[in-house]
């Protein structure tokens, strides 16, 4: 009888002792090995349920964490170390709080599905076509897993969500905001170096423009650009402190070197440029705009022994992880 009216007493002990809040919800969930492990349905009040606009331009009432398996799943890959992944979604929630807080540009909806704009998302369904049949289950639980496990953490900075930036490889040295965009850079969001990144793909590319389709493509935009291939056409005048290109002279222009990422389509601003011929071959580090955490460098350093929270506090500034 001690026992029985005990058992309450001693499980009442466990939970506290893991920190289980008032505002979670357990329920039974397979993990990536098949094993139960807590599924938590957190209680974000006035951000239960955000209004997420399709592709289509339809609007859809999701839970923030539903919406954020899809965001995670389409963003980073399932195979990366649960570490990365479970820093993928913090940050993913936090630009999604962040987003919903200080941004009105969808109308009815608060955040989009598309990458360019906002997050990638995908439908469950999608994402686990897109995968091998074996490793469907597995990968869904893992994602599930990194999702639900960090349930209700957002990054801040002295008290406020941060907008957190993140790009697919940083080519082995981050990037700060005004280098790309312009205007005021963040504290949080500083040049910071990450190794391991070269053993990815997304390391390092190439593209090939011919002469004249580089001229065709720069009288586009501007009408009095002219070159002399015969008289040091190309020049990178200066750089970034993270190596990237800040300001290259083709013939008569000198162009930032964002701009030239986006005129030929090349998948960083970290590169050189040699003239072979009757071509230019772009060599390239890295991919993406290089602001905030590097998924790659995530990947490297949770497979170094990293946690998520180490991997957050890396590339972010003086943060702080907290439960909203």
């Amino acid at each position: 009888m001690c026992l029985v009216f005990l058992l309450p007493f001693l499980l009442t002990i466990k939970f506290n002792d893991e920190n289980i809040e008032n505002n979670k919800k357990i329920e039974n969930k397979a993990n990536s090995d098949n094993q139960e492990i807590e599924h938590i349905v957190y209680d974000y009040g006035a951000y239960k349920t955000i209004k997420v606009q399709m592709e289509d331009g339809s609007i859809v009432d999701m839970n923030l964490d539903e919406y954020l398996l899809g965001v995670v799943s389409a963003e980073m890959p399932a195979e990366y170390d649960i570490e990365a992944l479970k820093a993928q979604a913090v940050v993913a929630r936090t630009y999604t709080l962040y987003t919903i807080i200080h941004s009105n540009k969808h109308g009815d909806g608060i955040i989009c599905t598309s990458s360019s704009c906002c997050q990638a998302w995908l439908s469950k369904e999608d994402r686990m076509n897109k995968w091998d049949e074996e490793v469907r289950e597995a990968n869904w639980n893992k994602i599930e897993e990194a999702v639900y496990s960090t349930s209700g953490e957002v990054i801040e900075y002295n008290g406020e969500v941060i907008d957190a930036f993140f790009h697919a490889n940083s080519g082995g040295k981050t990037e700060v905001p005004i280098n790309v965009w312009g205007g005021t850079d963040y504290p949080y969001l500083q040049a910071v170096e990450t190794s391991g990144e070269d053993g990815y793909t997304q390391y390092s590319s190439e593209n090939i423009v011919s002469k004249t389709e580089l001229e065709k493509i720069i009288k586009e935009k501007y009408n009095d650009f002219s070159i002399d291939w015969n008289d040091n056409p190309i020049e990178i005048k200066e750089y970034t402190d993270s190596n990237r290109v800040k300001t290259i002279k083709i013939g008569n222009k000198n162009l930032s070197g964002v701009e030239v990422r986006t005129l030929f389509n090349l998948k960083s601003a970290n590169f050189i440029c040699r003239v072979e011929s009757n071509n230019i071959k772009f060599l390239v580090k890295g991919y993406g705009h290089g602001v905030g955490l590097s998924q790659t460098g995530a990947d490297s350093m949770a497979k170094s022994g990293a946690s998520y929270k180490d991997i957050i506090n890396h590339f972010y500034a003086n943060v702080q992880i907290v439960s909203l």
